[in-house]
């Protein structure tokens, strides 16, 4: 690591905000086309960025850097990258599933239709349950089809403010529905 970085890095990690915001400044755009190039969607490039920027500075005091600073960022924004492309294909892989399922065998069964209604009215009351604040989140993200940034913006909120809604939603939907199915 050349003598700028780890300067660099030494300062971030005692907590300078000015060498932060220096290197933020210095490789953010860079960063953002980078990330772009994985996964071709500006805003999600965007917010994948700043979250690599944003878990730097909370952990800064663990940081223990062995390659230079911009060889760490852009490993981390790599490395996040992937994973949320290997996200996006469980997530597609679990929606074809769906549609198949319910495509599947033409008309549906009394009883398919029976276990259907059965399904949407466990979902409807346990939605009921949650709290008035998590709820509205959940549906904007799931039934408005709103992005984790367009809801926080919304709702004059954080984006973990919204992530941490959504998981606790989907933690008590698993929880409820389990325990039916």
């Amino acid at each position: 690591m050349n003598f700028i970085q780890k300067s660099i890095a030494d300062k971030i990690k005692q907590g300078n905000i000015k060498a932060f915001e220096q290197i933020f400044r210095d490789l953010y755009a860079p960063l953002c086309a980078y990330a772009n190039k994985f996964i071709d969607d500006k805003d999600k490039s965007e917010e994948l960025v700043q979250d690599t920027f944003y878990n730097l500075w909370k952990n800064r005091e663990a940081l223990n850097i062995r390659i230079s600073l911009k060889s760490y960022l852009y490993k981390s924004v790599q490395n996040a990258c992937l994973l949320m492309i290997q996200h996006d294909k469980v997530k597609e892989k679990y929606r074809t599933y769906v549609i198949n399922s319910r495509n599947t065998g033409g008309e549906k069964t009394p009883d398919k239709l029976l276990e259907e209604k059965e399904l949407d009215k466990s979902i409807q009351d346990t939605m009921k349950k949650l709290p008035e604040r998590c709820r509205e989140i959940f549906y904007l993200n799931r039934y408005e089809g709103l992005k984790y940034r367009e809801i926080a913006e919304k709702l004059s909120i954080s984006q973990k403010t919204v992530e941490a809604n959504i998981s606790k939603a989907l933690k008590i939907l698993r929880k409820n529905l389990s325990s039916i199915y």
